[in-house]
Formats: C-alpha cells, structure tokens, sequence
C-alpha cells in the first residue's frame, strides 16, 4: 500500500508543478492589460501547487513506475487536484477585489465599458464556483459560474481560455511533455488519460508532436478569426477555446454577441479540427491527405456532422423558428423562403457542430427558450455521441457508437450461419478474430452503459432539487443540460448558473470529472479510496 500510495504521490506532484507553470505564465496577462492588482493572488496561486508539488515529487522521488492500476488513479486524483488547485486564481482574485473596490472604477481593468460589475467576481467567493469554473474549463466542458464574461478581468478571462486549451489536449499529455522520463510510465499515464493513439514509438515523442500540432492550428485559428472580423483578444481566447472543443467565451452571450455569419462559418473549421484525431492531422500535415476521406473515425465525423445538421435544419424549419424577410449573403440580400432556409442551416449548422464535437459555443442564445423538445433532443444526441476519438471532444465517441452498431449486426447475422462458420469482424479496416471482437464490443458496450447510467443518476438529482413545470425547467432540458456536463460540451438550457443548489453543482462536478476520464479511472479511483479506508473488505 505505501509504494502504491508513493508512485501516485510522486507522479500528482508532477502534475501540480506542471500547474503552477501555467499559472506562473499566466502573470504576463496582468502585466500587459495593467491589471496589477491580480498579480500578487496569481503569484500565491502559483506558488501553492509549486510547493505542494515539489514535496511530493521529492519526498518519493525512487518510487515505482506506475502500473496500470496506478495509473488510473494518478489520472483521476490528478485531474481532480488539478481543477482544485487551478480554482485558487479565481478565489484570490474575487477576494482581492473585494479587499479594495476601488478599484473596479478603473476602466482598463475589466474587458467592457459599463459591464464592470462586481456580482460577477464575487460568485467566485464561493470556493464551490471557483472549483466548479476549473473543473469545466480543465475538462473542456464550458459551463460557468460567471454570469457575464465580459465583466470579468482580462486575467481571469485567459485563465478561463488557457486551462480549456490545456484541458484540451489533457494535463498528463502536458505534464509528460515537459516533465518527461524515461521508461514505461509515461506510456501508462498516457493511456490513463483516455488516449491510446501513437504518433511515434516514444510516447514522449508522440506528445510533444500533438502539441507542436495544437500550436499550429491555434495559430492558425486566431488568424482565421481575426480575418472574419473578431477583435484580436477575443480571437486569440475563442480559438484557444474552439480548438479545444471546449466553449469558454468572453462576451455574455458567447458567439451570438456578434451576430456575424462570417464569424459562424470561421468557427465551423476550428471545431471540425478539434473532432479529428491527432494522428490522422499528423498524417495530412505529412502530405498524405487520403486519411480524411480513408479513416473510419474521420469519415464518420463528416457524415454525423452532416446527418445531425440536416435533420436539425429539419427540425427548426418545421417550427418556423427562423422565418426572415430577408438577410444579406456574402454582399447579396436574399428574400423570402431563400433567407428563411439560410438562417436555419446557418443556425443547425453552428449548434449541432459545437455539440457534437462538444465545444459548447452558442449562437441561439439559451437553449430551452423557444427551441422545441425534437430540437433540444436532437442536440443533446450530438452531445451524447460526440465525434473521433483521439481528438479533443468528449462523449461517447464515434468510434464506440460504430461499434456497438457493427457488433449487434454481426451477432443478429450470425443467428443465420452454421455454428461451425468461420467469420471475420471487420472494424476501421482491421480484421478481428471473435475473441478480439468481443473485447472491443464489451469495451464499448460496458462505457457506454455506464456513461448512460450517470446520466440518469444525475437527471434524477436534477429533476429532485430544481423547480420542474411547465413554468420552470422540463424534462428536456434537465437531460440536455446533464449531457452537456457530462459530454464536457458547455451548451446550456438556462439551468446552469451560481444561483444553482449546491447539490447540483456538486453533480456536475462529478458528471464533468467522469467525462473526461471516460468514467473507469475515476471508478477505479474512488473503489481504491474505499478499500484503503475499508469501507468494505
């Protein structure tokens, strides 16, 4: 038990010093926008994952390489500690600022003229919200505390944007990146954090390629951005945010604060390439574009994203939840059923792409108001399903869907063989023996049951400590805003938000933690916690 406890000591250590290198970058937000008064509570944020890291580090520093099982927990407990500790900025902030409120006068200090109010910063009094805003923004989830962005500091809106784009690609992926070692563990940790793909044959090789990708791509993203009209801050943050599937803004309304069509379609291309897994980008980036059309996983985003924006479009038409007289396209005004049908898919497009690829962006403000259950539900499956794994979304993910579809064909055909058939399960062009076809369907059918389960626990909370009516929330959107936690989307019904019960946030904690972890890690984790505590023999 010690040496157990001692590998997953010394690896969480790393994970924290990891931590407290971003937030130490971080200062030079503040520094810019002459936001001088955040520094001292970013410095003290820092220096308590620093200290608390290199102590655990150093104190079991000759302890073992992780195994599996180790593995599992350092992941759960890791991204559990992590969002903890990254909750200190936005507690000492509010604090601060509630030491000296003189200094909300001062107009460089928050983002918008008018907007600077202090309701906004003080929800992070609350150590709950603070936690809760980490854990969305590490897990790329989106959902927040702050009810208006744009009222927050500059400091705190990076922070928001900088750990979704960490959370991204994940914080093991990070940690062993720039702490790298030797040996199989970082190959352990790496697979822990729900990723098994391999660029290279060192796995350390293969994460620091990833994030040579992200860069690129983010690079590329804020530029796009910026050319379709975006202000440059916001730009850099909604790419940060976009790429990462994550959903963080900095306006009050997210992306429908601009009411720009060119801004819409700029982000389509930024969420489609946080859906697309890493290796098959590696692979185009080398030269060899076939893989966008010849991959399993790759296809299928194209085909979902397409399937769920036409039966969306479907959907809204026939509610008539679009009608416009007329709207201007690309310098010309179209009239009629032509600028009705334009705003539709417009709209269909947008919102089944951030759900699918879980980023989490709006452009119809609150989902629950005015848009149809078909419409919601629609959506929410999006959220569910997810797209590729191997890339930055969450859900169940595409690949496990075709899975569990191609496994219950071939069991049904197979009632029709003679028992004593050979027959081979092909699945994203590999050709399994019936033992490794039942490993990979039970895999599948095993997270996605359990994935399903969480679902309805967390409904049936919600729909305990939340007013429920035709005047209040409904069914619907108790089960799109559950799906949106756990699926680490971000797209809301209205219900999220600080005024909600304690009860309730503490659920989404649990639903956007088991998320990201794809639920066995964290299972596996909390099963050790009892057993160490004997809670049962």
């Amino acid at each position: 038990m010690v040496d157990r406890l001692g590998t997953i000591a010394r690896d969480l250590g790393r994970m924290l010093e990891a931590l407290a290198g971003l937030i130490f970058v971080s200062v030079l937000v503040p520094l810019v926008w002459g936001e001088f008064w955040v520094v001292p509570a970013m410095v003290v944020s820092g220096l308590i994952p620093l200290v608390v890291g290199l102590t655990l580090r150093r104190t079991f520093e000759h302890a073992a390489d992780p195994g599996r099982l180790h593995g599992m927990m350092i992941a759960a407990s890791g991204w559990f500690l992590v969002a903890a500790f990254g909750s200190v900025p936005f507690l000492l902030a509010a604090w601060t600022a509630q030491l000296d409120p003189g200094m909300l006068d001062v107009p460089a200090r928050f983002t918008v003229p008018g907007t600077r109010t202090f309701s906004t910063l003080a929800a992070f009094q609350n150590p709950l919200n603070g936690f809760f805003e980490s854990m969305s923004g590490f897990t790329g989830t989106g959902l927040t505390m702050a009810d208006n962005e744009a009222a927050l500091p500059h400091t705190l809106q990076w922070w928001r944007s900088f750990i979704e784009w960490v959370g991204g690609v994940g914080v093991i992926v990070l940690t062993t990146a720039i702490l790298a070692r030797p040996g199989s563990g970082s190959l352990t940790l790496y697979e822990s954090e729900a990723r098994s793909e391999k660029i290279h044959p060192s796995i350390v090789s293969t994460v620091r390629t990833i994030w040579w990708i992200f860069l690129l791509f983010t690079f590329f993203s804020i530029l796009l951005l910026w050319i379709a009209g975006m202000p440059m801050w916001d730009a850099i943050n909604h790419a940060m945010t976009g790429l990462a599937t994550g959903g963080f803004s900095i306006t009050d309304n997210s992306i429908a604060t601009y009411g720009s069509a060119a801004i819409d379609f700029a982000l389509i291309p930024v969420m489609v390439l946080g859906s697309i897994a890493f290796p098959i980008h590696y692979l185009v980036l080398q030269g060899d574009l076939r893989n966008l059309y010849t991959d399993l996983q790759t296809r299928w985003v194209f085909g979902f994203f397409a399937l769920g924006t036409a039966l969306l479009t479907a959907v809204l038409l026939q509610q008539g939840y679009y009608v416009t007289e007329s709207v201007a396209v690309a310098g010309v005004v179209v009239h009629g059923s032509a600028a009705t049908l334009f705003q539709t898919v417009r709209y269909a497009l947008f919102q089944f792409v951030s759900a699918a690829s879980c980023t989490g962006f709006q452009t119809a403000g609150a989902l629950g108001s005015g848009w149809t259950a078909p419409a919601q539900l629609t959506v929410a499956f999006g959220m569910v399903v997810g797209a590729a794994a191997g890339s930055t979304v969450g859900g169940i993910k595409l690949i496990r869907l075709l899975t569990l579809v191609k496994g219950i064909l071939f069991r049904i055909r197979g009632v029709f063989y003679p028992s004593d058939a050979v027959r081979t399960f092909r699945l994203d062009g590999r050709a399994l023996s019936d033992t490794e076809a039942a490993q990979e369907f039970e895999e599948a059918a095993i997270i996605t049951f359990l994935w399903l389960v969480f679902l309805g626990v967390a409904a049936f909370v919600f729909m305990l400590a939340i007013p429920m009516g035709p005047d209040a929330y409904t069914v619907e959107n108790v089960l799109f805003e559950v799906a949106s936690a756990q699926g680490n989307v971000g797209l809301s019904s209205g219900i999220t938000g600080p005024g909600m019960p304690t009860v309730t946030k503490a659920m989404f904690l649990f639903n956007m933690w088991i998320g990201r972890l794809e639920i066995i890690p964290v299972l596996v984790l909390l099963r050790g916690l009892f057993s160490t505590l004997e809670v049962y023999d």
